[in-house]
Protein backbone atom coordinates (compact mmCIF):
# COMPACT_ATOMS: atom_id res chain seq x y z
CA UNK A 1 0.00 0.00 0.00
CA UNK A 2 1.19 3.14 -1.09
CA UNK A 3 1.73 6.33 1.51
CA UNK A 4 3.14 9.33 1.31
CA UNK A 5 1.71 12.89 0.77
CA UNK A 6 1.58 12.24 -2.87
CA UNK A 7 -0.26 9.34 -3.01
CA UNK A 8 -4.03 8.83 -3.97
CA UNK A 9 -6.12 6.83 -2.86
CA UNK A 10 -8.20 5.21 -6.31
CA UNK A 11 -11.75 5.74 -6.77
CA UNK A 12 -13.71 3.20 -4.45
CA UNK A 13 -15.25 1.39 -7.98
CA UNK A 14 -11.90 1.41 -9.55
CA UNK A 15 -9.87 -0.20 -6.65
CA UNK A 16 -13.27 -2.86 -6.46
CA UNK A 17 -12.09 -3.18 -10.48
CA UNK A 18 -15.74 -2.24 -11.94
CA UNK A 19 -14.98 0.66 -13.54
CA UNK A 20 -12.35 1.99 -16.09
CA UNK A 21 -12.32 5.42 -15.75
CA UNK A 22 -10.01 6.38 -18.37
CA UNK A 23 -12.44 4.69 -20.94
CA UNK A 24 -15.55 5.78 -19.51
CA UNK A 25 -13.88 9.71 -19.74
CA UNK A 26 -13.60 9.37 -23.26
CA UNK A 27 -16.56 8.06 -23.96
CA UNK A 28 -18.20 11.36 -22.03
CA UNK A 29 -15.96 13.55 -23.71
CA UNK A 30 -17.42 12.49 -26.91
CA UNK A 31 -20.87 12.05 -25.85
CA UNK A 32 -21.65 8.57 -27.62
CA UNK A 33 -24.35 6.54 -27.21
CA UNK A 34 -22.66 3.34 -26.32
CA UNK A 35 -23.81 -0.44 -26.36
CA UNK A 36 -22.93 -1.93 -22.88
CA UNK A 37 -22.66 -5.90 -23.08
CA UNK A 38 -22.58 -7.26 -19.67
CA UNK A 39 -22.37 -11.41 -19.17
CA UNK A 40 -22.71 -12.99 -15.55
CA UNK A 41 -22.73 -16.67 -14.71
CA UNK A 42 -25.90 -17.08 -15.63
CA UNK A 43 -27.08 -14.51 -17.93
CA UNK A 44 -26.53 -11.63 -20.40
CA UNK A 45 -27.62 -8.04 -20.23
CA UNK A 46 -27.54 -5.41 -23.04
CA UNK A 47 -28.21 -1.81 -22.73
CA UNK A 48 -27.91 1.13 -25.07
CA UNK A 49 -27.19 4.12 -23.13
CA UNK A 50 -27.40 7.38 -23.84
CA UNK A 51 -25.03 10.35 -22.43
CA UNK A 52 -26.88 12.96 -20.37
CA UNK A 53 -24.91 15.26 -17.91
CA UNK A 54 -26.75 14.76 -15.19
CA UNK A 55 -26.54 10.67 -15.43
CA UNK A 56 -26.69 8.02 -17.94
CA UNK A 57 -30.20 7.42 -19.53
CA UNK A 58 -31.06 3.81 -20.64
CA UNK A 59 -33.03 4.03 -24.01
CA UNK A 60 -33.12 -0.04 -24.63
CA UNK A 61 -32.36 -3.20 -22.59
CA UNK A 62 -32.86 -7.03 -23.33
CA UNK A 63 -31.75 -9.41 -20.72
CA UNK A 64 -31.25 -13.10 -21.70
CA UNK A 65 -34.16 -14.06 -19.26
CA UNK A 66 -36.84 -12.10 -21.88
CA UNK A 67 -35.67 -15.09 -24.52
CA UNK A 68 -37.70 -17.84 -22.36
CA UNK A 69 -40.82 -15.48 -24.05
CA UNK A 70 -39.94 -16.19 -27.62
CA UNK A 71 -39.16 -19.91 -26.42
CA UNK A 72 -35.78 -20.51 -25.53
CA UNK A 73 -35.03 -23.46 -23.80
CA UNK A 74 -31.02 -23.60 -24.17
CA UNK A 75 -28.83 -21.53 -21.29
CA UNK A 76 -29.12 -17.86 -21.15
CA UNK A 77 -25.52 -17.12 -21.45
CA UNK A 78 -23.62 -19.38 -24.32
CA UNK A 79 -23.23 -17.83 -27.86
CA UNK A 80 -26.43 -18.28 -29.27
CA UNK A 81 -28.28 -16.26 -26.60
CA UNK A 82 -25.82 -13.62 -26.51
CA UNK A 83 -26.36 -12.80 -30.37
CA UNK A 84 -30.11 -13.40 -29.71
CA UNK A 85 -30.28 -10.82 -26.49
CA UNK A 86 -28.19 -8.48 -28.63
CA UNK A 87 -30.58 -8.70 -32.15
CA UNK A 88 -33.35 -8.30 -29.35
CA UNK A 89 -31.90 -5.05 -27.75
CA UNK A 90 -30.94 -3.90 -31.69
CA UNK A 91 -34.69 -4.12 -32.74
CA UNK A 92 -35.30 -1.63 -29.69
CA UNK A 93 -32.70 0.53 -30.01
CA UNK A 94 -33.65 0.58 -33.55
CA UNK A 95 -37.05 1.45 -32.40
CA UNK A 96 -36.10 4.45 -30.55
CA UNK A 97 -34.32 6.56 -33.25
CA UNK A 98 -30.42 4.67 -32.40
CA UNK A 99 -28.73 4.50 -35.49
CA UNK A 100 -25.09 4.02 -34.37
CA UNK A 101 -23.06 3.31 -31.17
CA UNK A 102 -20.34 2.63 -29.39
CA UNK A 103 -19.30 -0.59 -27.86
CA UNK A 104 -18.63 -0.50 -23.96
CA UNK A 105 -17.24 -4.02 -23.05
CA UNK A 106 -16.18 -2.41 -19.49
CA UNK A 107 -13.59 -4.69 -18.00
CA UNK A 108 -13.86 -7.50 -19.93
CA UNK A 109 -10.13 -7.90 -22.23
CA UNK A 110 -11.31 -8.41 -26.02
CA UNK A 111 -10.53 -11.56 -26.95
CA UNK A 112 -11.18 -13.03 -30.21
CA UNK A 113 -14.27 -15.35 -30.47
CA UNK A 114 -15.60 -13.73 -27.55
CA UNK A 115 -19.01 -14.02 -26.23
CA UNK A 116 -19.23 -10.67 -26.17
CA UNK A 117 -19.14 -9.80 -29.52
CA UNK A 118 -21.72 -12.40 -30.04
CA UNK A 119 -23.69 -9.98 -28.11
CA UNK A 120 -22.59 -7.33 -30.50
CA UNK A 121 -22.93 -8.98 -33.69
CA UNK A 122 -26.97 -9.37 -32.59
CA UNK A 123 -27.75 -5.62 -32.34
CA UNK A 124 -25.53 -5.18 -35.80
CA UNK A 125 -27.67 -7.24 -37.76
CA UNK A 126 -30.50 -5.48 -36.33
CA UNK A 127 -29.80 -2.79 -37.75
CA UNK A 128 -27.68 -0.51 -35.50
CA UNK A 129 -24.21 0.77 -36.64
CA UNK A 130 -21.31 -0.53 -34.01
CA UNK A 131 -17.79 -0.19 -35.51
CA UNK A 132 -16.40 -3.62 -34.92
CA UNK A 133 -13.14 -5.22 -36.67
CA UNK A 134 -12.59 -8.83 -36.85
CA UNK A 135 -13.07 -10.57 -33.74
CA UNK A 136 -13.60 -14.20 -34.61
CA UNK A 137 -17.63 -14.60 -34.93
CA UNK A 138 -18.72 -17.44 -36.51
CA UNK A 139 -22.03 -17.99 -37.47
CA UNK A 140 -22.08 -21.93 -36.68
CA UNK A 141 -21.14 -21.34 -32.92
CA UNK A 142 -23.80 -18.53 -33.05
CA UNK A 143 -26.65 -21.15 -34.12
CA UNK A 144 -24.78 -23.78 -32.19
CA UNK A 145 -23.74 -26.31 -34.23
CA UNK A 146 -21.03 -26.42 -32.04
CA UNK A 147 -23.26 -27.50 -29.39
CA UNK A 148 -25.22 -29.98 -31.11
CA UNK A 149 -21.83 -31.54 -32.87
CA UNK A 150 -20.90 -32.38 -29.56
CA UNK A 151 -24.42 -33.68 -28.19
CA UNK A 152 -23.87 -36.60 -30.98
CA UNK A 153 -20.71 -37.44 -30.22
CA UNK A 154 -20.60 -37.71 -26.57
CA UNK A 155 -24.02 -39.53 -26.73
CA UNK A 156 -22.62 -41.89 -28.88
CA UNK A 157 -19.55 -42.45 -26.41
CA UNK A 158 -20.49 -42.08 -23.01
CA UNK A 159 -24.65 -41.77 -22.32
CA UNK A 160 -24.09 -41.12 -18.88
CA UNK A 161 -21.82 -38.09 -18.92
CA UNK A 162 -24.24 -37.29 -22.36
CA UNK A 163 -27.23 -36.86 -19.68
CA UNK A 164 -25.09 -35.28 -16.84
CA UNK A 165 -23.85 -32.75 -19.15
CA UNK A 166 -26.85 -31.90 -20.92
CA UNK A 167 -29.28 -32.43 -17.81
CA UNK A 168 -30.49 -28.51 -18.11
CA UNK A 169 -31.33 -28.89 -22.01
CA UNK A 170 -33.34 -32.16 -21.61
CA UNK A 171 -35.04 -30.59 -18.46
CA UNK A 172 -36.04 -28.15 -20.37
CA UNK A 173 -37.45 -30.36 -23.16
CA UNK A 174 -34.71 -29.98 -25.74
CA UNK A 175 -32.35 -32.33 -27.18
CA UNK A 176 -29.37 -30.87 -27.74
CA UNK A 177 -28.73 -32.06 -31.16
CA UNK A 178 -31.78 -29.76 -32.21
CA UNK A 179 -30.19 -26.83 -30.62
CA UNK A 180 -29.72 -25.20 -35.04
CA UNK A 181 -33.42 -25.57 -35.68
CA UNK A 182 -34.74 -24.40 -32.21
CA UNK A 183 -32.03 -21.49 -32.64
CA UNK A 184 -34.13 -20.41 -36.15
CA UNK A 185 -37.42 -20.69 -34.97
CA UNK A 186 -36.23 -18.05 -32.04
CA UNK A 187 -34.97 -15.91 -34.43
CA UNK A 188 -37.86 -15.83 -36.30
CA UNK A 189 -40.13 -15.84 -33.45
CA UNK A 190 -37.93 -12.66 -32.24
CA UNK A 191 -38.28 -11.16 -35.52
CA UNK A 192 -41.58 -11.05 -35.47
CA UNK A 193 -42.51 -9.83 -32.31
CA UNK A 194 -40.71 -6.86 -32.02
CA UNK A 195 -41.42 -5.26 -35.13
Amino acid sequence: MGNGPSYKVKFRRRREGKTNYYRRYTYVINRATRVVVRLTNKYVIVQFVKFDPKGDVTVAVAHSRELRKFGWKGDENNSAACYLTGLLAGLRASKSGIKESSADIGLYTPTKGARIFYALKGAIDAGVKIPMGDVGVIKDRIEGVHIAEYAKRLEAEDPEKYKRVFSRYLANGLDPKDIPSHFKEVLNAIKSGEK
